[in-house]
């Protein structure tokens, strides 16, 4: 299986920012090679224009859509994948701004009034998914204009934008505080490989010793290095992929949960809603109910 396929390998990403800028922009497409499971030393304040999908940042595993606001920190693994088909492509799906913390501490310095911006940046450290249905579009106009300004007018925008989302109060931290973030690269490129082949087929039967003997290692290995790696037990890391993509389902459509159940990968009804009630804290049937409830209110 994917013996064709080509992949991507992550590798530590080297922001190339010109020496009169303090901040980067750059949007880019799906598929596209910066698309990957990498890191890098700067911020990336990532905005999601088309698509769905599942986004990694550290441990945490969750579903994005256009208009997902998502602060990256430091050196901190982070990917979105889109749910598109085979051979289809995007021509822009993501809008990045990159900065370094060399910047936050120059500013430091500086301005006191921005040292109050300090919790916001702990925050970040772990990744923040910014929620605030009401100031979202404020904040992707603002992205906009940084987008499209230069200079110091891009700095003042970005700034702007800066504020309006430490102001924000409802907000997701994502990857937990004692995830610690793999730097070497051939840790790396092995996890990759062993990402696409479960991202490809998770929702198969796919065990642990396949993905082992796909990467060259031994299950009692790869079992160890997964566990470092993402944060998750191999089997949790699978679990919460069908569980995410048994949430798509039922929120968006009228598919009987059995059905929804052996087509995301679980076995039997039982199992399934036993690992649903664990991650979600609610049985299937109440998460529809929720989920109608909130993308259905008049």
């Amino acid at each position: 299986m994917g013996a064709e396929k080509q992949r991507i390998k992550p590798e530590f990403e080297w922001v190339d920012q010109r020496g009169d800028e303090s901040i980067r922009y750059l949007d880019h497409g799906y598929p596209h090679p910066l698309v990957r499971w990498h890191y890098h030393e700067e911020y990336e304040l990532h905005l999601i224009t088309e698509t769905s999908g599942k986004v990694f940042v550290g441990d945490y595993i969750g579903n994005f859509s256009p208009n997902s606001l998502i602060l990256v920190g430091p050196n901190l693994p982070h990917n979105w994948i889109s749910h598109i088909e085979k051979g289809e492509r995007v021509a822009l799906r993501d809008r990045v701004i990159n900065f370094s913390h060399d910047l936050i501490n120059a500013c430091d310095a500086v301005f006191p009034e921005t040292r109050a911006l300090g919790p916001f940046w702990e925050r970040a450290a772990y990744g923040i998914e910014f929620l605030d249905a009401a100031e979202i579009p404020k904040a992707v106009s603002l992205f906009e204009e940084v987008a499209e300004s230069t200079g110091f007018r891009r700095l003042t925008r970005f700034w702007s934008l800066i504020e309006l989302l430490a102001a924000m109060s409802d907000y997701r931290v994502l990857s937990s505080s004692t995830y610690l973030p793999i730097t070497d690269e051939k840790i790396l490129n092995r996890l990759n490989q062993a990402l696409d082949l479960i991202f490809e087929h998770y929702h198969t039967g796919i065990s642990l010793e396949e993905v082992a003997a796909h990467v060259n290692v031994s299950p009692t290995y790869f079992s160890k290095f997964f566990k470092k790696a993402t944060g998750h037990r191999f089997i949790e890391f699978i679990n919460s992929l069908r569980i995410n993509k048994a949430c798509e389902h039922l929120a968006h459509s009228d598919e009987p949960i059995t059905e929804i159940c052996f087509l995301v990968g679980f076995n039997n009804i039982a199992n399934f809603n036993r690992r649903f009630y664990d991650v979600k804290k609610m049985t299937p049937s109440e998460y529809r109910k929720t989920s109608l409830d909130a993308l259905y209110q008049s």
